[in-house]
Order: C-alpha cells, then structure tokens, then sequence
C-alpha cells in the first residue's frame, strides 16, 4: 500500500482521511510493514464502507486485512438504525458465522507420544467429514432443520451432542436470538439436511495443538490453560447453507439499491436499511445462519471429544470459548459518550470483549474475552484476550487470523499438497485432508505472518496476547 495516501497516528494506527463521499474516516491497525504489504485494495474497500449510509464512527480494518467481496476481509463498521443505517450482506460474508472455538484437555504434550499421535489423527480424520461436499451423520427433515436454526448449539446439546456446561463459553449462550427461519430459503435449507457435522473445505480445520508459551498468567489462569497442554481448535462456519444466504441476499440487495435510493460506492456493497422489510428478512435469515454454525462447531466438538477420549481413555476435554468472526450483531456502544444501539459487522473480525463485559462467563470478567486466532496450518494460533480499550479502539473487535497474502490460484501454481504434507510431517506435524490441491491451497506461504498480525494486535490494543499455541496434528477440508 501507498503510505503517501494514509496518515500515521501511531506506530499500529493509520488515517484515511474523510473525502468525496466519505461519511467517517478510515482507520487500519497495522504496522509499518504490515501497511506496506497490505493490498492497495484495502485502503479502497474501507474507504467505499465509510461511504455508507449510517456509519458511525469509523470504517475499520484490522492487521490482517485483505481484500474480499464489498467489505475488506478484516473489516468492522458499526451503523446507526436511526440514523438511515444499512445491513450488508457482503459486510458479514458468505460464510456467515465463521468462526473458532477451542476445547482444552487435561493431557500434556509428553503424552502425545508418536503412536498415540498417530493413532489420534487416524481417529480424528475417520470421525470427522471434511472436504467440498462433505457429508454428516445428522439427516434433519424440515423440522429438526427449522429447530437447529432456531436452536443453535442449545438444539445439538438438547440432542446429545455436547455437554449443557459447553453452553457457558459460547458466544449468545450458544443461541442467537431473532432469527426466521422462514426467511431461509429452500435452497440454503437443502443444502444443509446432511452437513450438519462437518467441517467442509478451504481454510476450515480441526487442529490438536499444545501450549507452547504463556505471555499472560492471569488470563491464562482464568482460561485454564498450562504450558504444553494439548487443546484442539475448531475453525469452520455455516457450510452451503450460510453461502446460499449470502448469495440470494446480495442478489436481491443490489436489484433493490435503486428502490432504496441507495448511492453505492461499489456494485459489491449492496445492503438495505436496517429498518426495511428486506434488511430485516435479511437479518433473520442470517441469524439462523448463526445458530447453524454454532449447531455445527456443537457437534463437530461432540465428534473431537469422542475421538480424543478414544485414545486417552477418560479424558477431560472441556470448552474453553467459541467466537464467531463473520456476523452482524445488534449491540449497545459508547458514541460521543452516550450508549446506544449500532449494527455492528464483523467480516473476518473477532469480537473481543474486555474485563468486567457482563455478557461474558463469571470466571473471564476479570481479565477479559477469550479472542481466538487460528493459524496457517503448520504455523502457530493464538489465544488473546479482549482489553479495557478494545470498546473504544474498534468496538470491541480484534483481527481473526493471519489473513491471505495471495489467492488460492496464485498458491497452487508454488506449492505442490503432497510437498507440504510431507514437510509438514518432517517438522512432527500430520495432516490429514482428502485433497491435496485443498493443502496446497491453504499453504502456510500463501498467508501473512501470523506472528506480525498477533503483535500489531497486541500494539495497538485491540487485545493482548495470553497464548501460543502450535499444530501437532491437521485435519482439513
């Protein structure tokens, strides 16, 4: 990116001042080299959603900020239903409710010996459906899959798939309210009878990783996280049926901007009024969304723990937290010192609540939300959590990953899947995918560097590092 065309205001904040139709400012959290790397496409995006009607605040992108459909991936902008404020389809993305939950265990990393190492992938990768079209055990007729997008995770507990105290450490309590069902169309709805289960393909993963380092005992301590205890993470979303949502509604999004006397900046960034009969259909549709993707991690963590305890008879393997990191939530912020109600996006941006949050499980108040960053398959997560300034800073948001450095294509044309696995391996980590084009793909090359994004997070306070964790086995898509 031109640093000419931004104003630096501090070593991780960067201005992109209010011009031509811009109605806030642009602000991205990075780096000087970060910001360097970054697409030209970024400073463009965040300027076109600072375009939008009812934007408060600023338009946002966080560290790992690369261009996507309409809105950066990286992105959070806040709207004001009161004040003509819209609801963007590509503002919260195709795969609606994306996001990443993390069990922990009671084994240590000297427990993972080769041959149970060996023995865990084999069971992992054989109980959990992964790849582009995977299917589930679960066959859902209309009203089971009317109640699992009313439901959520409470409806995949309610049916024996986890434990009622994984609903603690889920965000809404595992249910988001206000969804409609019967805004979701018959399409979306066929298209998840059998994937409730699954993991599906591109960047989603199961991962058993350990504690490599603690940079924060606190909050660690709050967590339940030791040095080189084994947890397992869980990265994927709402399947075909959250894209098919995505799709219809940006369709028929665009075909009404005219209606709406909407003057859009970019084709990409079709959305309606919060209050309008569509953006209010398209909300509760995407909050079945949602509850789809929590049914989903739901029953993809039941499916984990019954591998996991296979191998380690006995085990405990608790929920730590699940976050989501592409939706459109209705919340209460601070603006001007007055608290209101905003439509805050998130595409590719994690919530992260800071200490004292009563939204959050008692045990975390003191120190903070779990924020919970996935890796590149091969290099390190992380574990943040939220920080008093993250409300004022982003509303309360963070980055969700390492964010892509080229695309998929680009990436296949340097790496070769059998390549990776094989060096992967030599390096004690096993992957487990049906498509090696999938590996090749997702190689850890084609990203950013986690390790950058994790510090110009920490840098500029959106939230603070509690933990690392590094991949001893990959299950993917």
């Amino acid at each position: 990116m031109d640093l000419h065309r931004v104003t630096r205001q501090s070593e991780t904040e960067w201005h992109i001042p209010a011009t031509g139709k811009m109605r806030v400012p642009g602000v991205i959290f990075a780096t000087e080299e970060l910001m360097r790397e970054m697409d030209e496409k970024v400073f463009e995006q965040t300027s076109n959603v600072a375009a939008l009607p009812g934007i408060v605040k600023a338009s946002f992108a966080m560290p790992d900020a690369h261009w996507g459909y309409g809105f950066p991936i990286g992105g959070v902008a806040a709207f004001d239903p009161d004040d003509g404020g819209i609801v963007s389809a590509g503002g919260v993305g195709y795969d609606i409710s994306c996001g990443v939950r993390t069990l922990i265990t009671d084994q240590r990393l000297d427990d993972m010996t080769p041959p149970r190492k060996n023995e865990l992938a084999n069971e992992l990768s054989r109980v959990i459906p992964a790849g582009v079209g995977s299917t589930g055990r679960l066959h859902l007729d209309e009203d089971e899959l009317t109640a699992m997008l009313q439901g959520g995770a409470q409806w995949a507990v309610s049916h024996g798939y986890g434990e009622p105290g994984d609903l603690h450490h889920i965000e809404e309590g595992g249910r988001m309210p206000g969804t409609q069902p019967e805004h979701v169309s018959q399409q979306a709805r066929k298209r998840m009878q059998n994937e409730v289960g699954t993991l599906g393909s591109g960047n989603h993963y199961l991962e058993v990783q350990y504690v490599a380092e603690i940079f924060d005992q606190a909050a660690a301590a709050a967590f339940g996280i030791l040095s080189r205890q084994i947890v397992i993470s869980i990265h994927c979303g709402s399947r075909g049926l959250g894209h098919q949502i995505g799709s219809e509604f940006l369709r028929e999004m665009a075909e009404s901007a005219s209606a709406y006397h909407l003057d859009l900046p970019d084709r990409e960034l079709a959305c309606a009024p919060i209050r309008s009969p569509l953006g209010e259909r398209y909300l509760g549709a995407m909050r079945a969304g949602i509850n789809c993707a929590l049914a989903n991690r739901q029953v993809l963590t039941h499916l984990a723990r019954q591998a996991f305890q296979t191998v380690f008879a006995a085990a405990s393997v608790q929920l730590l937290y699940d976050v989501s990191h592409n939706t459109c939530k209705e919340e209460c912020h601070q603006i001007d010192r007055t608290e209101g109600t905003l439509f805050v996006h998130r595409k590719g941006a994690t919530r992260a609540l800071g200490p004292g949050s009563p939204q959050l499980p008692p045990e975390y108040r003191p120190v903070g939300q779990p924020v919970l960053i996935g890796g590149t398959m091969g290099t390190a997560s992380y574990i943040l959590a939220g920080t008093e300034q993250s409300e004022a800073r982003a509303f309360s948001s963070a980055c969700h990953g390492a964010g892509r450095a080229m695309s998929r294509h680009a990436a296949t044309r340097l790496w070769k899947g059998r390549q990776l696995v094989d060096e992967l391996a030599k390096q004690g980590i096993l992957v487990k995918c049906p498509s090696l084009r999938g590996v090749a793909e997702e190689a850890p090359g084609a990203y950013k560097d986690v390790e950058a994004v994790i510090e110009a997070t920490d840098q500029a306070g959106l939230a603070r590092k509690v933990a690392k964790l590094l991949p001893l086995i990959v299950v993917k898509g």
